[in-house]
């Protein structure tokens, strides 16, 4: 079974190396862009999607690798009672959308997070991000889902399996922070 599952990740991570190299860089110029105008980072996932959204955010305000200084970024995924009221008084779908109302700013860049592409709550924010005329980066998986429509970048991760998209969910999001660590330090 451990052999089974390190072969599978290994498999995962190739389709990656052979498919989706040129989206990353993408992303990771969109980032540096962003920061580099003085915008900040918004990010949002749900479950352990949402434990990435405050890993990347983390990585981001404080350090990654190397000191830099600290950079705007903010894991929506956090305040409880802001996802605990929203989600009482509009619906959990509205749960980030309502906090990009609050907090985006045009030209910020929303990092949205779905291993399927369709978890509603991550496409209403997407369409909100929109409408507040911020950038919008996907890690999902799977065919992308509704997701491809609406971010200017979805990076599908060419899997099934929500543990392997996971994997390489953080794997992308660290290759986002190094590469804002060479570009700020």
């Amino acid at each position: 079974m451990v052999l089974e599952e390190l072969i599978s990740h290994q498999n995962t991570i190739n389709k990656v190396i052979d498919s989706l190299v040129p989206q990353i860089e993408q992303g990771c110029q969109l980032i540096k862009d962003t920061l580099s105008r003085g915008n900040k980072i918004l990010i949002a996932g749900n479950g352990g999607s949402a434990a990435d959204a405050q890993h990347i955010a983390a990585e981001f305000t404080g350090r990654f690798e190397v000191e830099r200084e600290a950079l705007p970024a903010i894991a929506l995924t956090v305040d409880t009672s802001a996802l605990t009221a929203i989600s009482n008084d509009y619906g959990f779908e509205r749960v980030y959308s309502r906090q990009i109302l609050a907090y985006a700013k045009p030209g910020d860049i929303f990092i949205a997070i779905s291993t399927s592409g369709n978890s509603k709550n991550i496409i209403e924010a997407l369409k909100t991000a929109k409408e507040q005329n911020c950038i919008s980066i996907g890690l999902s998986g799977r065919d992308g889902g509704l997701m491809n429509d609406l971010c200017d970048l979805n990076i599908v991760v060419p899997d099934k399996r929500t543990a392997r998209i996971q994997e390489m969910h953080i794997l992308i999001g660290h290759i986002f922070c190094k590469s804002v660590d060479e570009f700020f330090s």
